[in-house]
């Protein structure tokens, strides 16, 4: 099948959704209200809390969901086929995730900007603020702990990306000073930031930066600290001052990457090499054979991969629904968003720009890296997937994952008249920058967190900005540096369910936020209900798998996972089983 209809389907699916359902979700069921005060106004402070533009905002919310998420999950879902892939992309983003985002944000609007497991104690109980924010705790520990070591990876893997990438950064501190300083035009500032960056990118083509060995410490290691370091200071500096302008600039520079993407996409028009649908069983396994997985059923070609269901819908999170969305926007973007009118375009409409990144991500990895070519000059076609995807463990590692999507990404840039060597810079700083746009604002995140637990055990020390950070970064770190800087990976099989989980207890506290509001809870009880199901599944069968395997770090911080997730929904099963809905004519709750 041709890539550019599969395109067509998606983007023309999303601008549907955008204009019907989103309007319908954030008129009608959450109530926007332009006249309503937002926390950016009524708790300004000039550090968090920052009344800020909606374009500036929307690359901050974007870039901080986006991340190397809709990129890496979609990269390796495509070993199931591109058809499962596409489904959950597509249908998800529009009936999930952007309904949890969504919800995320004017729930934390209308509770003072407060992050969403701080805003469960007003919602539901106390119990219930301290399973979920113990759970965040945790899954936020193996990010930070994780993107130090993606990132390096990435650094090692396309040193073209590094110059660029590290550039970037006082480009951004100047635009922030230019804009909320002097007063600048920002989209002028736009124009001028993303021509600077991409001349960086062109020289960076020509002139990669490897980091060396020093004192007999690997690069991995050293480029783990200056990571924790810039993520340490871009935690405390104000948001304005380099966190917001770097995503503005993120999100403009993904604007021009997308449209690389489609132009080339047109030019080359590639016909998907991914099989539709691959299960790569016997013929004579039944079709729920195949659903199970390969593991159970003995076949060849993806052998040990996880099961089709419920896997795929864990294994692409970002781009379809992911936890770690309801953080950033209860966590950030609510203390900033100047006009309860900018949350369906942010909210709802920055989820489906995720969707329309993990679609292009589908297509590269499953059609266009078939346009590479071999020594003979020749179109290598599903051989060059192969190459990528010729068992689990090979798309399961991080270089074929991210090397599927840089190779394919390119062949499609090159496709308008790029040099192979430029547009394989452009897409390594467009991975590398995303990446990093993640690890800070997980930073601050964490922050928070720590923040509201000590507040809640009341630990001094951690209740401050910089000790709480200190404290995020520093444990972090320590995970990260053991094993030659990969100690974060001993836990990263924990990560996609903890976080698909977080996304099934946000919508369970929205759902009870409406049902106290008297709204209809269908819209985000469906997707909760159905997100809790895949997401404990998968759990449940990953601790069964690490018991068997001996892996008991696995199974104990796993089943603290499990334990906590069982508390908090037993804890408002029991407060529903009590509640009395109020008064149609009573004053609106919190």
């Amino acid at each position: 099948m041709n890539s550019i209809w599969i395109a067509l389907f998606a983007f023309v699916g999303f601008i549907v959704a955008y204009n019907t359902y989103g309007k319908f979700l954030a008129q009608k069921l959450f109530g926007i209200d332009p006249n309503r005060k937002t926390p950016a106004n009524e708790l300004e402070d000039g550090h968090d809390y920052v009344p800020t533009k909606r374009e500036i905002l929307f690359g901050h919310h974007f870039t901080s969901i986006a991340g190397v998420g809709p990129i890496v999950g979609p990269a390796i879902a495509v070993i199931w086929g591109w058809v499962p892939a596409m489904i959950w992309v597509v249908f998800g983003s529009i009936f999930v995730g952007a309904v949890h985002d969504l919800g995320a944000l004017v729930l934390s609007l209308r509770n003072k900007g407060r992050t969403i497991g701080d805003i469960a104690e007003a919602i539901v109980t106390p119990s219930v603020k301290r399973a979920f924010l113990w759970i965040l705790l945790i899954a936020l520990f193996i990010v930070l702990a994780v993107f130090a070591l993606v990132i390096a990876n990435i650094f090692s893997l396309y040193p073209t990306s590094v110059l660029a990438v590290w550039i970037e950064l006082p480009i951004a501190v100047w635009v922030g000073h230019m804009i909320y300083k002097r007063g600048a035009n920002s989209g002028v500032m736009a124009i001028i930031a993303a021509a600077l960056l991409y001349l960086f990118v062109v020289i960076g083509a020509y002139v990669p930066l490897s980091m060396p060995a020093f004192f007999g410490v690997s690069p991995v290691i050293w480029w783990s600290i200056i990571l924790f370091a810039y993520a340490y200071i871009a935690s405390v500096l104000p948001v304005q001052k380099l966190l917001q302008p770097r995503d503005y600039i993120n999100g403009h520079q993904l604007f021009i990457v997308l449209a690389l993407l489609i132009a080339g996409l047109l030019l080359s028009r590639p016909e998907m090499v991914a099989p539709a649908v691959n299960f790569s069983l016997p013929e004579e396994a039944t079709f729920w054979e195949k659903i199970k997985g390969a593991t159970t059923a003995g076949g060849a070609g993806i052998a040990d991969a996880p099961a089709l269901i419920p896997f795929v819908f864990i294994t692409i999170a970002c781009g379809a629904v992911s936890g770690f969305h309801c953080l950033v926007s209860s966590g950030t973007t609510s203390k900033q968003m100047a006009s309860e009118s900018h949350a369906q375009s942010i909210g709802y409409g920055a989820m489906l720009l995720e969707g329309a990144l993990a679609t292009m991500v589908v297509i590269a990895c499953g059609a266009a890296i078939g346009l590479k070519t071999g020594a003979d000059g020749n179109a290598l076609g599903a051989a060059a997937f192969t190459e990528h995807y010729a068992g689990w463990n090979a798309a399961n590692g991080l270089g074929d994952k991210l090397g599927a999507f840089v190779d394919g990404s390119a062949q499609m840039i090159m496709a308008v008249g790029i040099p192979e060597a430029v547009a394989v810079a452009i897409m390594g700083v467009m991975v590398a920058s995303f990446a990093g746009t993640t690890l800070d604002t997980a930073t601050r995140l964490q922050r928070y967190i720590v923040t509201e637990i000590a507040e809640d055990l009341n630990v001094k020390p951690l209740q401050t900005r910089h000790g709480a950070t200190i404290f995020a970064v520093g444990s972090a770190a320590l995970l990260a540096f053991q094993n030659g800087g990969t100690g974060g990976m001993a836990l990263w099989p924990l990560f996609g369910t903890a976080n698909q989980l977080i996304g099934a207890l946000a919508l369970l506290v929205i759902t009870v936020w409406l049902t106290k509001q008297s709204k209809r809870t269908l819209y985000t009880a469906l997707p909760m209900a159905f997100m809790l199901a895949v997401s404990g599944w998968a759990l449940i069968g990953n601790l069964y798998q690490h018991t068997g395997e001996a892996k008991w770090h696995l199974v104990i911080i796993g089943g603290l996972i499990l334990a906590l997730e069982l508390w908090m929904i037993g804890e408002i099963a029991r407060y529903m089983s009590r509640y009395k809905r109020p008064d149609p004519t009573a004053t609106e709750e919190a």
